[in-house]
This record gives C-alpha cells, sequence and structure tokens, in this order.
C-alpha cells in the first residue's frame, strides 16, 4: 500500500490543475446488491482511492482550492455497533488521518453543510465532479446524481469533469506504485509457472479445471483479486478476443491461451501467455508464435516518450501484415483485421485498461500493455502475448520479464516440471 506522503502528493499535483476558486467532490461509491441480503464484495471507485488510499463504501474526498490555497477533507461514515458486530467495524477517523495523510475527517451526515459553506461563504464557484461515463445508457453513478441535485440547487455554480484531470495525474506512475505493480506481477508469475506445470495432466478436463491452479497461487500469495476475468482459451476458442466461458475441452495437441493478472493493493499486472498444453509446439504453431513473438518486439523498439499506443498499434499492425501476407493468409494489408482485430497497448495501474487522456502522447513512467496476437480460427490457433511495459526516458522497460515467453524456454520448463 502507498505511503500518505504519496496520497498528499497526488493530491498537491490534482490541486495544482484545478482552478482557483473551486472544489472537487469524489465519491467511494456503494456496495451493490447481489441478491436477497447478499451484498457483492465492494471496491472503490479507483479515483477516490487514488486520492485517499481508503477502500470503504459511501466515503466522499472533498478538494478545496480558495485564493490558491488546497485542502483536503474525507468524510466517512459514523461508527455503528451493530454493523460492526456483523461485519467488522469502519475504519474511524485515525485510521483513516494515517493512511490518506488527509487532517480534515469528519462524518458524512457534515458533507452537505461543509459544501453549502464553501459556496455560500467562502466563494467557491466551480465544483469538479468525476462524470467518466462508459457507455451512454448505463445508470447515474453517484457523481452524475449529485450534478443534478446541485444543479438545482445552486445554478449559478459552474460544474466540470475532473476525470480528465485526474487521469492525467494517474497515466505517470510513481515509483512506489511500480512497486506495487510488480509486487501483483510477481504473484501472476508464480501462478502462470503453476499453469505450465498443470498443463499435461488437465489433458482431456476443461479450461476451468485448469484455470483452478491459477486462481489457487494468487490467493496462496496474498493477491487482493484478480485484475480482471480470467481468459483461459483453448484451441479455437483463443481466437475470441474476449471469450469468458472457461468451460472447452483441453484437447491434446492444442494451445492454451491465458490472459489473466493479479491485484495487489488495488494495482494490476496483466499478462497473456500461450502454451502446448503437451508441452511441445507444433511446427506451424511455432511459427505463427514466433511472429507474434517479434511482434512484441517491434512495439518496445517503438515505445518510448512521444509516442501514443495508436501509432504504436499501427507499427504491429505493418509488420504482422507482412508476415501474413508472407504466408499467404492474406494479399493486401486491408484484409488484416481478419487475423488481427485490436490494439497493442493500453495503460495499466489501478485498472487494468487504466485512465487515460484519449491519444496523449506517452511519457516517462506510463505503463502500458504489449500485447499483439494473430488469430487463425480456421486453423484453430489463437495466439496473444503480453507483458507491461514501463515508459523511460529514452525507451522502455519489461517489468514482467522474469515471465518466459520463448518457445524453446517453456518447451524446457514444462518439459522439467510436468506432474511435479
Amino acid at each position: 500500500m502507498l505511503n500518505a506522503k504519496e496520497i498528499i502528493e497526488h493530491n498537491k499535483n490534482l490541486g495544482k490543475l484545478m482552478e482557483d476558486n473551486s472544489m472537487l467532490v469524489v465519491f467511494a461509491g456503494q456496495m451493490a446488491r447481489k441478491s436477497a441480503d447478499e451484498d457483492f464484495p465492494f471496491t472503490p471507485n479507483r479515483n477516490f482511492y487514488y486520492l485517499t488510499n481508503i477502500a470503504e463504501n459511501n466515503d466522499i474526498a472533498l478538494l478545496v482550492k480558495l485564493h490558491g490555497r488546497v485542502n483536503q477533507f474525507i468524510f466517512i461514515n459514523r461508527y455503528d455497533p451493530v454493523y460492526a458486530k456483523w461485519n467488522g467495524a469502519n475504519l474511524d477517523a485515525l485510521q483513516v488521518s494515517k493512511l490518506s495523510g488527509c487532517t480534515n475527517v469528519l462524518f458524512l451526515d457534515e458533507f452537505e453543510a461543509n459544501f453549502q459553506m464553501f459556496i455560500m461563504r467562502g466563494g467557491v464557484k466551480q465544483v469538479y465532479l468525476d462524470l467518466e461515463r462508459q457507455k451512454f445508457d448505463e445508470a447515474w453513478t453517484p457523481a452524475e446524481c449529485f450534478a443534478s441535485k446541485i444543479k438545482e440547487k445552486y445554478p449559478a455554480l459552474k460544474i466540470s469533469d475532473a476525470y480528465p484531470l485526474i487521469a492525467s495525474l494517474r497515466m505517470v506512475k510513481s515509483p512506489a506504485e511500480i512497486i506495487e505493480m510488480k509486487k501483483a506481477i510477481n504473484i501472476t508469475d508464480k501462478a502462470i509457472q503453476e499453469l505450465m506445470k498443470q498443463a499435461p495432466k488437465s489433458i482431456g478436463k476443461t479450461e476451468n479445471y485448469l484455470e483452478a491452479y491459477f486462481d489457487c497461487v494468487l490467493k496462496q500469495e496474498g493477491a487482493s483479486d484478480f485484475a480482471f476475468e480470467t481468459i483461459a482459451a483453448s484451441g479455437i476458442n483463443a481466437c475470441t478476443v474476449h471469450y469468458r466461458e472457461n468451460n472447452g475441452p483441453l484437447v491434446n495437441g492444442n494451445l492454451v491461451m491465458f490472459d489473466c493478472g493479479a491485484e495487489y493493493d488495488y494495482y494490476k499486472s496483466d499478462i497473456t501467455r500461450t502454451f502446448p498444453l503437451n508441452g511441445k509446439f507444433t511446427k506451424r504453431q511455432l511459427e505463427i508464435y514466433n511472429i507474434v513473438l517479434k511482434a512484441q518486439d517491434v512495439v518496445a523498439k517503438h515505445a518510448k516518450p512521444g509516442i501514443t499506443t495508436m501509432e504504436l498499434n499501427e507499427y504491429v499492425k505493418e509488420f504482422l501484415a507482412k508476415e501474413c501476407i508472407k504466408l499467404g493468409l492474406i494479399k493486401d494489408a486491408s484484409e488484416l483485421s481478419k487475423y488481427y482485430m485490436h490494439g497493442c497497448s493500453h495503460h495499466l495501474g489501478l485498472d487494468t485498461h487504466d485512465a487515460c487522456v484519449l491519444g496523449a502522447k506517452l511519457s516517462e513512467g506510463c505503463v502500458i500493455s504489449n500485447e499483439p496476437g494473430l488469430y487463425l480460427e480456421e486453423e484453430g490457433i489463437g495466439i496473444r502475448i503480453e507483458d507491461d511495459l514501463l515508459i523511460t526516458k529514452t525507451g522502455c522497460e519489461y517489468l514482467s520479464k522474469q515471465i518466459i515467453k520463448k518457445p524453446e524456454d517453456i518447451e524446457a520448463f514444462m518439459k522439467k516440471n510436468a506432474y511435479k
């Protein structure tokens, strides 16, 4: 977990981007109901977590900038002895202050009075809210509901979207954040090794049987969660980019593709490895695999400050198109989408597809995925190889370089460790 100094720095940097005489409100989010009296596990809004280091539902972060001076407030639940008896006590003010570095910790029932005070007496003219929306018709977020409420009560108040400001900061990781991500990567490495060890004896079973070994290692190694829903795709199933069923048969001679990751203190890893279930690539599998591996080199060669992820993908598409033409799979580069249909890079951090400013150039400290692939549905071969890259001053560094991927290394590892 990051220390309070890091969180204070996050707020300080955000304050510099805010207009004077403004305040920013970010909601932790609410626990979603699953069914009857059961809730889904709570996960905090990542922008809230980035600014507070706190992962409790209903809390509110407030950042106020008046006359050039920035102050942070966090509003938390009051102690409820009945809730504590059943579910454990919420963090108290002292604990929240220690985690976040915030000295102004108040209770949720005090939020509205303080919000109004800063408008009526403090001179706040503008309010920033996290108004990120992925889909047009999805349910309103707490921030959107609050925006509707204050528009009615304070019609002269200017409402602005805080998401682009926070996203611009989250794109660049601090050394402490990189350490958290490396912990997630190391756990993922151990889990992938276990998958390769168990693959041969899983032949004849189903994808989720093998996936269970990945799940087990993550829990044993202290991961807080999965980075995302694991993709365990064998044979033709690997040709579906976001395959989710994970229940297909594991057939001798097929490849299996695992797109997987661990979450450590909410920071993610995102790794894909494709390997033969029986520990030995066929000639055709090896041919396609090596093309994808070389496509990764294309990304790593061009990944540096000043380039965009979209430009990186154009380099990958140019390379893959030439290779597919050589193989006789296509006649023209315009046909590549039949075999490669996604991007090669996305930002990574507190979210698997992390907050970013669309089209922004990479800079030192950005962490992105490197994930080209080829999907030959007619041959039942789907191959994606994915690593996590840190952008440095002059280029990039593989954060996941220890996770084996050369075909000869995979074969040697599986031969040595199978059934152990």
